[in-house]
């Protein structure tokens, strides 16, 4: 780029895969075969220096009329008592930010490179709690459609390994 010679731009992407955490946090624990398949597939084709771990979050028993707030703020309690504390917190939710590729790999660059871990959360079929959505850094939709959510674990392991392919500059992600 004319500003940094080569060697050093080379050694800030293996400084930056060095330090590459990502925890996703999933509301939902009983998954078809298919997600996890899926999921795995894409997580295993990560460098070993990237570590994703993935947390499943009991649902709250949609019985006993209970009503949509005490279920989410139940799954909310939930949700915080395993959040990693200093992570970047970013929400999945279909009124997101719509963000490509490029500026999805850019930002998780930038927080990786200040040093941060990244703890994505999906929440229920009934989403989040709101105090989630408060304490999130950015809160980003995958697509405006609702998607069922074991495929948004499926979509979220694909676009961090594809955004950790353009990182590195791995051919993975074509123009």
């Amino acid at each position: 780029n004319g500003y940094f010679p080569q060697k050093i731009i080379e050694s800030s992407v293996l400084l930056i895969s060095l330090i590459m955490k990502f925890f996703i946090l999933a509301v939902g624990n009983k998954m078809p075969d298919w997600v996890s398949t899926a999921y795995v597939e894409y997580i295993k084709r990560l460098p070993r220096e990237i570590t994703i771990q993935l947390i499943e979050i009991k649902p709250e028993k949609r019985t006993g009329g209970k009503q949509t707030e005490q279920l989410l703020l139940a799954e909310c309690q939930r949700i915080r008592a395993v959040l990693p504390v200093g992570c970047q917190v970013v929400v999945l939710d279909e009124a997101g930010q719509q963000w490509t590729t490029v500026k999805f790999a850019h930002v998780i660059n930038q927080w990786t490179t200040d040093g941060d871990a990244i703890a994505f959360v999906i929440g229920s079929a009934d989403g989040l709690h709101h105090e989630i959505k408060q304490v999130a850094d950015e809160t980003i939709a995958l697509s405006k459609l609702t998607l069922p959510h074991g495929l948004v674990r499926v979509l979220l392991a694909e676009q961090l390994y594809r955004a950790v392919s353009i990182i590195k500059g791995h051919p993975y992600h074509r123009v």
